[in-house]
């Protein structure tokens, strides 16, 4: 009996960490987008098109034609971020100046406007050119809509001078960033497992929220558009707009490169799900073999002794 509970002990250890392994080798995948207006129209406000799922128009959007400060083409001037700004001032924010100005007006003072004002405005109310309803259907428009009339004012809570939070707490972001279910699941305990660049011009979380902290918050707050696995928005979070800053604060610790990644070339740190380290598994393994085994030779050693 003593030799069968090792052997079933053994087996039942070697499943665990089998099923363990394979868990922490996959990505975590939180599902579709929660049905909540702001979140689809803060993803909408980025590239629309990947967060719909269809083509982007081709050429340059028609009112691109109507400034000559920023250089970008194609589909960097459909994106409504590029002429409003991730701060949503346009020529009154932080695209004010640099190779992002346009000149274009921002939307947060539409805040103001109804739905329905809004949607009109989409529609080409205001200028033709502006007329989105040939993309987007009337859901997505109305969560456009929803999602400009909550625009956060990030002056309150960014110094643009010095491109840092004001009054962040770092260890309390530093918590929320770690948690089990937190942002290190995808991008590293040290933000730097997804490279949003390439390996000349890296880009990691860091990056982000040092170069650009108001696209930092607008992503944390509504996510990414299109993204394998689905970046869980901070609204979905029930974080408040202090605790996305307090990230923004511990992101701008973290490194920004990789020469200051020591794991980049060859990363030491083991896949992980629900903060259990894929060699935890291999362990569970080994332990479950030894034991099965260990069991066996005690039946066969009963076998003898008969």
């Amino acid at each position: 009996m003593k030799s069968k509970s090792l052997i079933i002990s053994g087996l039942l250890l070697m499943a665990l960490g089998l099923f363990v392994g394979i868990a922490a080798a996959q990505q975590i995948d939180t599902g579709p987008t929660p049905d909540v207006p702001e979140i689809h129209g803060g993803l909408l406000y980025d590239e629309w098109w990947e967060h719909v799922g269809v083509d982007v128009p081709e050429g340059d959007h028609p009112l691109w034609a109507t400034q000559s400060t920023n250089t970008r083409s194609g589909a960097d001037t459909w994106r409504c971020k590029e002429c409003h700004g991730w701060d949503y001032m346009g020529k009154d924010g932080a695209y004010g100046s640099g190779s992002h100005m346009t000149g274009f007006p921002g939307v947060f003072n539409a805040r103001t406007k109804s739905v329905d004002e809004l949607v009109g405005i989409l529609k080409g109310s205001s200028n033709p050119d502006h007329d989105f309803s040939v993309y987007l259907d009337d859901k997505s428009l109305n969560d456009l809509a929803v999602f400009i009339q909550g625009l956060n004012d990030y002056r309150q809570y960014v110094d643009y001078a010095a491109k840092a939070p004001m009054g962040g707490d770092a260890a309390h972001g530093k918590m929320l960033f770690e948690a089990e279910e937190g942002c290190q699941m995808c991008h590293g305990m040290d933000g730097a497992k997804l490279n949003f660049g390439d390996a000349t011009e890296p880009e990691f979380v860091g990056t982000l929220a040092v170069d650009n902290p108001q696209e930092f918050m607008h992503k944390a707050l509504y996510g990414q558009p299109a993204s394998d696995p689905r970046m869980t928005a901070a609204i979905e979070r029930g974080w408040a707009l202090s605790d996305v800053v307090d990230v923004l604060a511990f992101a701008q610790t973290l490194p920004t490169g990789f020469e200051t990644v020591a794991a980049a070339e060859a990363p030491a740190t083991l896949p992980q799900s629900g903060g259990v380290p894929l060699n935890i598994s291999i362990l569970l393994v080994i332990a479950g073999g030894l034991l099965a085994a260990s069991g066996l030779v005690v039946r066969r050693k009963e076998r003898i002794s008969r």
